[in-house]
């Protein structure tokens, strides 16, 4: 076991973001399993390839064996991830609105929540936290390093649940980056694309002064 409390890390989605995240937790030591819309044996040559030791499967698997689930697919099929197989899990949404993907979509472009406020509404009884979504993913395949080591970059965390939060922060460290804590599933409105912090790929003090300048932007004025 890798992270105290994890052994296996799920990955749904298995794009750019899913086989990067997916090649970081295999060269953490994890056991990585990675599920897409399609069927296993067509993205087996993919991770064969993107993510060696990494091992395709079904989202059913995903859910059922992981210790963490890392929702890496596109935010305008959130309502297709099954409530029932997630309930329970802890679930960390790296996804982003993008109309060029998903299409416009006011539902997901509203200003009175993080888009993973919807997601932890739609995944009723999943521990959602926000987590990988505001660096790219060549950054976070270029960026990884031990901890303590000089220019190690970091990653921003929000989420309500206390335990998915210090299972997520073991998780980031373990791949390679600084865990930063923003708060409240809410704040992770301040990750989203748009957002000074979003596209970051800096160190933890700098990642917290780009979140607490969307704060100060959010604020009424005096």
């Amino acid at each position: 076991m890798t992270a105290m409390g994890t052994a296996t890390v799920g990955i749904l989605g298995a794009g750019k973001l899913g086989t990067v995240l997916a090649r970081l937790a295999v060269d953490a030591g994890y056991r990585v399993l990675v599920a897409s819309s399609a069927e296993p044996s067509r993205i087996s040559l993919t991770l064969e390839v993107l993510a060696p030791g990494a091992e395709a499967t079904t989202a059913d698997a995903v859910a059922r064996e992981s210790d963490i689930v890392i929702l890496a697919l596109p935010l305008g099929r959130y309502r297709n991830l099954p409530p029932a197989s997630l309930g329970g899990s802890v679930v960390v949404d790296a996804m982003n609105y993008w109309w060029e993907v998903d299409g416009v979509r006011d539902d997901l472009a509203s200003p009175s929540s993080s888009t993973s406020e919807l997601v932890a509404s739609h995944l009723a009884d999943a521990r959602v936290v926000k987590a990988f979504n505001h660096m790219g993913y060549h950054d976070l395949d270029e960026g990884p390093r031990p901890s303590g080591m000089s220019g190690r970059r970091a990653i921003a965390i929000a989420g309500d649940d206390d335990a998915a939060v210090e299972a997520t922060q073991r998780l980031v460290d373990s791949l390679g980056f600084d865990p930063v804590m923003i708060g409240g599933l809410s704040a992770g409105r301040r990750l989203e694309p748009g957002m000074p912090a979003f596209g970051a790929n800096v160190g933890a003090s700098e990642l917290v002064a780009l979140v607490d300048q969307a704060t100060a932007d959010a604020s009424p004025a005096r």
